[in-house]
């Protein structure tokens, strides 16, 4: 019997070999050095930072979530032609262990509060969108919605496109503050909402909240849903369960609910607000856009 998986990282190191020798005899013609990133909100930061002085590849399909992405040969190759590969950390790109990288190009942007991962309790496992089966277990992976943590990691961001860059020192440096003093602004708008109410009860959608939950001291518990799927009798009645111990009036959601979903919660006394965590680049706007449409919409849970 073939063994698919021994199969197919023999493919990424035969790839990975091309791309090394690739890159290597392409490299005099490079115009910019490149940085590969493996979300959204990294792609966003990095951005701020550099301006037009670094080249930021993506290779993730918008229709993904990066967090689980399994990378095909051009995938792999995007990260390891890179000159700098960023990294989410808290365990967030499941593919790591699947390909070669140079551990000296990877850096691991949310290594300066990894003592403060949250760990998973609950193992849950389902299916969604062309990922497929995913499970939900181990370290709490969305760091940037604790917008303290997201300002640490563009941080990080700085630092590595600075050694990249070192003579763009300055320019990189004022680029990080005008990102942080935007996202010091996101956290001090959600201060002020949520104060004087933290321990209203909440509930959300999927389980990507903790971070987020944990800065802003607020009271949700998850269920495992997805926005677009209308949920069936068996989640219903567990979510009839949790309200009686946890009476929540509103739901976050990841992305818009369906109208069905939002029409049966309104029968049980429960309102829907979106509160995008913006994984993968959005279809309006960007980063900043749509975090500042997250807390205005999240004024509806605390008035």
């Amino acid at each position: 019997m073939v063994n698919f998986k021994y199969c197919y990282l023999g493919l990424c190191l035969i790839f990975g070999i091309f791309g090394v020798v690739t890159s290597a005899e392409s490299g005099s013609k490079r115009d910019k050095p490149t940085v590969a990133v493996a979300n959204y909100p990294l792609k966003y930061f990095t951005e701020r930072i550099v301006g037009n002085h670094v080249e930021v590849i993506f290779p993730i399909p918008s229709d993904i979530d990066p967090a689980f992405w399994i990378p095909e040969p051009n995938g792999v190759l995007a990260f390891q032609s890179a000159d700098v590969i960023l990294l989410n950390g808290a365990t967030y790109s499941k593919w790591l262990d699947k390909v070669t990288l140079l551990r000296r190009k990877m850096v691991n942007t949310s290594e300066g509060f990894q003592e403060q991962y949250i760990q998973i309790q609950e193992f849950t496992t389902h299916r969604h969108g062309p990922q497929g089966k995913h499970a939900h277990a181990g370290l709490a992976f969305t760091t940037w919605i604790d917008f303290q943590q997201a300002i640490q990691q563009a941080e990080a961001i700085r630092n590595a496109v600075t050694k990249l860059l070192p003579e763009q020192e300055k320019h990189f440096g004022t680029n990080f503050l005008a990102l942080k003093t935007d996202l010091l602004n996101l956290d001090r708008r959600i201060e002020e909402i949520v104060n004087r109410r933290r321990a209203r009860p909440l509930l959300a959608s999927h389980p990507v909240y903790n971070y987020f939950a944990r800065r802003y001291g607020l009271n949700i518990r998850s269920v495992l849903w997805e926005p677009e799927i209308v949920p069936n009798a068996r989640q219903w009645a567990e979510l009839e369960n949790i309200i009686k111990e946890h009476p929540a009036k509103w739901m976050i959601w990841e992305g818009d609910p369906h109208p069905d979903s939002i029409a049966r919660l309104e029968s049980l006394g429960i309102g829907s607000v979106v509160f995008d965590p913006a994984g993968n680049v959005p279809d309006n706007g960007d980063f900043l856009s749509v975090m500042h449409q997250n807390v205005q919409n999240l004024k509806s849970a605390y008035r």
